[in-house]
């Protein structure tokens, strides 16, 4: 396998983070709260303030954009939390460490922007990634939420849950936010 790089995109590559948000959505249309077909009317003035509303880090292979996940602080939560999401990458490198690639760099990034834990929401019933994100070092907490609809609501009652999984970024490993504790 070629090398994989990641990166993060600044302001000017919106057209790029665009691009990779509407490829995850119509190849895993489950895995998001929002849809390609909604998301893909969205404007250049939107596209643009969400590239600014968080970071954006995209893995490359041979100049193409195979991966994405962002990272950033969510208005509600603990300022000491930065929250890591949108994880996705192509089918064809599935298992072949890119997430992982992605994951370290969201990690990285969290803690160069001075955050004390990164937090991860995992759906309940999703093995895969509950295991990828253990093995990384996240850790399960009793915080459950129900996952969003397609409309971003998360009252559509259809009982599938996400959980929160911690990764503490300081020196002690066993520290939780208050939030989760």
């Amino acid at each position: 396998m070629t090398d994989i790089t990641v990166r993060a995109l600044g302001d000017e590559d919106w057209q790029v983070y665009r691009d990779v948000r509407l490829a995850a959505l119509a190849e895993s249309p489950d895995a998001f709260a929002a849809k390609a077909a909604h998301e893909q009317a969205f404007e250049e003035e939107l596209w643009r303030k969400r590239i600014a509303r968080s970071r954006r880090l995209v893995a490359e292979q041979d100049d193409k954009v195979v991966g994405v996940v962002s990272v950033g602080h969510k208005g509600s939560q603990d300022e000491r939390v930065s929250e890591l999401f949108g994880l996705w990458v192509m089918p064809e490198l599935r298992g072949k460490g890119v997430a992982w690639r992605l994951v370290e760099a969201g990690v990285d990034q969290a803690r160069s922007d001075s955050y004390d834990f990164v937090l991860y929401w995992v759906g309940t019933d999703n093995g895969r990634a509950v295991a990828f994100a253990s093995s990384f070092g996240f850790r399960p907490t009793d915080t459950r939420r129900p996952m969003k609809n397609p409309e971003g609501d998360r009252s559509d009652g259809n009982g599938d849950d996400e959980m929160a999984m911690v990764y503490p970024l300081g020196d002690d490993p066993g520290a939780t936010p208050s939030a989760m504790a």
